[in-house]
């Protein structure tokens, strides 16, 4: 089973992303994602920067995919979905449906995980129209994804997001700069003091959601490092990890540690824990509520 590093979600100074990026090249991950995917007013990297990060990866061996925005709102966020899909350098990841016209009948894609594909019907159109692996939806259980995998189309790769905060939504409105009492059209960027999103809480203290911009996340870290094995049982071919602000390339390797059978998955999430921004779930991969953790349960 590969590994890959999806897009990082949050707004980070380039030089922060430069040096990440450096050391992702020297990980054990094959699959990386690059690019803006929650907002356009993210200005610290254009595309022309993210094909020349895109390039010293390739030359570290990496397979890498420029990933589409996933809510487009004017036409310069069209004009630029239009510039990635257009390149023919690397493969691209299509995060709504305009992208996915693009591309179809001239380059094979990636399907990404906000297109709301659940049925084998759907597979199937996608992989017509040229799609070469998809990614689950988030909220995707494994006994559900188990039937879709007995009659995927052949040559069709199914990637499942393993770890990281979870995408929930995203909105025109932006929470970050409303949290600010900013204008959207205003917001000063102010994103990019959160390197791993803004925590909401309840009013009685417990962690309820991330805000990240325009994009809402769960508090809860999502991981399937425990699951692992589980999730191989049923031929899942590409595990997604989410970036985190800290401890990324740890977190890399206690997932490279169990698919090498050098770590236990059991031991690896004990490891695991001490380096999440918040507490574990994986309810969604077990059919319960996303915020639960069965791992929880058996410890």
């Amino acid at each position: 089973m590969k590994l890959s590093l999806g897009p990082v979600q949050y707004y980070w100074p380039r030089d922060v992303l430069l040096r990440f990026y450096k050391e992702v090249a020297a990980s054990p991950v094959d699959i990386v994602y690059l690019g803006e995917v929650v907002c356009s007013r993210r200005h610290e990297m254009r595309l022309p920067d993210w094909i020349e990060v895109a390039q010293r990866l390739r030359e570290a061996g990496k397979e890498v995919v420029l990933s589409t925005q996933v809510l487009l709102e004017s036409g310069s966020d069209v004009a630029s979905m239009h510039r990635i899909a257009e390149q023919e350098e690397f493969q691209v990841e299509a995060n709504d449906m305009g992208a996915v016209r693009c591309l179809s009948g001239k380059a094979p894609f990636v399907a990404g995980p906000h297109l709301n594909l659940y049925n084998a019907d759907s597979l199937q159109w996608m992989a017509g129209l040229g799609a070469r692996r998809w990614v689950a939806p988030l909220e995707m259980k494994r006994t559900d994804l188990a039937v879709l995998q007995q009659s995927r189309p052949p040559g069709l790769q199914t990637e499942v997001f393993a770890f990281g905060r979870l995408p929930l939504a995203f909105s025109a409105r932006c929470f970050t700069a409303r949290h600010h009492n900013l204008p959207k059209d205003d917001c000063r960027f102010s994103c990019i003091a959160d390197p791993d999103g803004m925590l909401l809480s309840t009013r009685e203290g417990e962690p309820f959601l991330v805000l990240n911009g325009i994009q809402t996340q769960s508090a809860r870290v999502h991981s399937l490092l425990r699951d692992f094995e589980s999730a191989a049982a049923i031929g899942v071919d590409v595990l997604r990890l989410s970036p985190q602000a800290k401890s990324m390339m740890d977190v890399i390797g206690l997932f490279d540690e169990v698919r090498r059978g050098t770590r236990s998955p059991e031991d690896a999430d004990r490891q695991l824990r001490a380096l999440l921004p918040g507490a574990e779930c994986n309810g969604y991969w077990h059919g319960r509520a996303g915020l639960e953790n069965a791992a929880a349960e058996a410890r």
